[in-house]
């Protein structure tokens, strides 16, 4: 358990908070400076609450149903209303750290002073946090606007003591009897606060930041690979010069290429040994890997860019405006960061699909340069890393479906009121089961580009420091080098968590210094 604590103030939210709360169980608390925007908010909200005209979202229902004026008697039954009847969320659960950034994103909202919550359900809401209390959420119910609105709700319902969550424990009870446990009193939902609480783009938003933080080590480690399978293969590292990336100065590409060289600074493999089998050039997934990597990395940026806006931003309608206006809006819509969520998904796409290219390369006899057929230790008798490779093909066979964009679809719903949807969520989803399988296939490769490597340096030739570090490490963490089959599938669950944990990246930078 992380004790880090994580201020929730007016703005200033970051994605490393983000992360702190979503991973690592950081402690959350609001800063003075909230407490009085949420309670100069809800001062707002309550006078007009005691107007007869009718406000949305305070005295009237919602969406297709607006047209109805509430009166005072029914009002905490409208906003508990809004909140049991949008928890109809299905299907497997949400992962954890989904669900605790869902939450952290909506009380960063409702702490800005805008939505006109009262200061004790923000309170609530850190307290659900830093008990460990994790709300069940269902994989299916968020069209991405008006935001994330069931998986919201299912949050939203725990606040209130029902429905069922997870405890600090991992087991799933009733949520009253969680928040009993850990002396939560349950909320009593006033005008506005319901229809506050589901409004927003957080768990898209959550996935979005988590992607970004686990796609920078992705990226950084494809570098590795690549420049590994490079050596393997015996080719040249001066298409990596500096100078050739300059004269096309798209920034990714340039930290790519330089990661690589890095990577391959003393290798007694590259650019030496074509004399008897001459090239005039590698092949593309070979010489163009800086390129592919580095659009991928500038991608990455924008999506960041995105990121950061969102996350300076108060979502939710209406929203409650500092002259004393409460205005309906649409900024709950969830397409930009539903296009930033498909984009990185297809990047993910290609960038598996080049990882994947030069893995078969480092295993056909014909293509390789001199290492034996599959990498296998007596090719016939044993199959060496050959269906290895199938496996990584059938992940990038996955990638390319989920690369197809959530994000141009669209379904009406709410009778017509909500007409056009971001689907957001969906392509957060997606691009979560595309980070895993991304990752995986990084693993592949680098396990086929150590074993080539070990190969190569049985012959008499050195690999670079850098390359030595990761075969090192790599073989300490479990995943065992060359020799006869053996059952695979353990090794390359090592090489997975091996990639997956930063250590690639770790194990390499001790001798090429940081990397981008």
């Amino acid at each position: 358990m992380d004790m880090h604590t994580v201020v929730v103030g007016t703005s200033g939210t970051t994605a490393q908070d983000v992360i702190a709360v979503a991973r690592g169980n950081a402690r959350v608390e609001l800063s003075e400076a909230a407490v009085d925007a949420l309670a100069a908010a809800r001062e707002i909200v309550d006078a007009l609450a005691a107007k007869p005209e009718p406000v949305y979202g305070v005295s009237t229902g919602f969406g297709a149903l607006a047209s109805r004026h509430i009166g005072h008697e029914l009002r905490a039954q409208l906003q508990r209303n809004i909140v049991r009847s949008h928890a109809a969320g299905m299907g497997p659960r949400v992962e954890r750290e989904v669900v605790r950034a869902l939450m952290f994103l909506r009380l960063k909202t409702v702490a800005s002073g805008h939505t006109g919550v009262r200061p004790e359900v923000a309170q609530t809401m850190a307290d659900v946090l830093n008990a460990g209390i994790t709300p069940v959420v269902h994989e299916y119910g968020s069209l991405g606007c008006s935001g994330d609105l069931a998986p919201l709700s299912h949050c939203a319902l725990t606040l209130m003591g029902e429905g069922e969550a997870e405890g600090p424990d991992g087991t799933v009870r009733p949520a009253g009897e969680l928040l009993a446990a850990h002396g939560i009193t349950p909320v009593e939902l006033r005008e506005k606060e319901g229809l506050a609480l589901l409004n927003g783009t957080d768990g898209m938003l959550g996935m979005l930041v988590m992607a970004l933080d686990d796609l920078k080590n992705l990226y950084t480690s494809a570098d590795i690979t690549a420049a590994l399978s490079l050596e393997a293969l015996l080719g040249t590292d001066k298409v990596l010069a500096p100078e050739l990336h300059a004269i096309r100065p798209h920034p990714g590409q340039g930290a790519s290429a330089d990661n690589m060289l890095r990577v391959l600074a003393g290798s007694g493999l590259t650019g030496h040994h074509q004399d008897d089998a001459p090239r005039v050039q590698d092949a593309y997934s070979v010489r163009c890997a800086p390129q592919v990597n580095g659009a991928g990395r500038d991608t990455l940026d924008h999506a960041r860019t995105v990121a950061g806006r969102e996350l300076a931003s108060a979502v939710d309608n209406p929203v409650v405006l500092p002259d004393g206006r409460v205005e309906s809006n649409g900024n709950f819509h969830g397409a930009p960061v539903a296009y930033v969520l498909d984009f990185l998904a297809i990047v993910a796409a290609d960038l598996g699909s080049i990882c994947e290219r030069r893995t078969d390369r480092l295993l056909d006899k014909n293509r390789s340069h001199g290492l034996p057929p599959f990498l296998a230790d007596d090719a016939g008798v044993d199959s060496g890393l050959m269906i290895a490779q199938y496996t990584q093909a059938a992940l990038v066979s996955e990638l390319k479906r989920l690369a197809v964009p959530a994000s141009a679809d669209s379904i009406p719903s709410s009778a017509m009121q909500e007409d056009h949807v971001s689907m957001g969520w969906s392509a957060a989803r997606k691009l979560r089961t595309a980070v895993d399988n991304l990752t995986r296939i990084i693993a592949v490769e680098l396990y086929a580009a150590t074993r080539a490597v070990e190969l190569r340096a049985a012959e008499g030739l050195v690999p670079g420091p850098a390359a030595r570090a990761a075969v090192e490490a790599l073989r300490a963490a479990g995943a065992r080098g060359p020799g006869p089959d053996r059952f695979l599938a353990p090794d390359l669950a090592a090489a997975d968590a091996f990639v997956r944990e930063g250590k690639l990246v770790a194990a390499v930078e001790p001798v090429t210094g940081p990397l981008a």
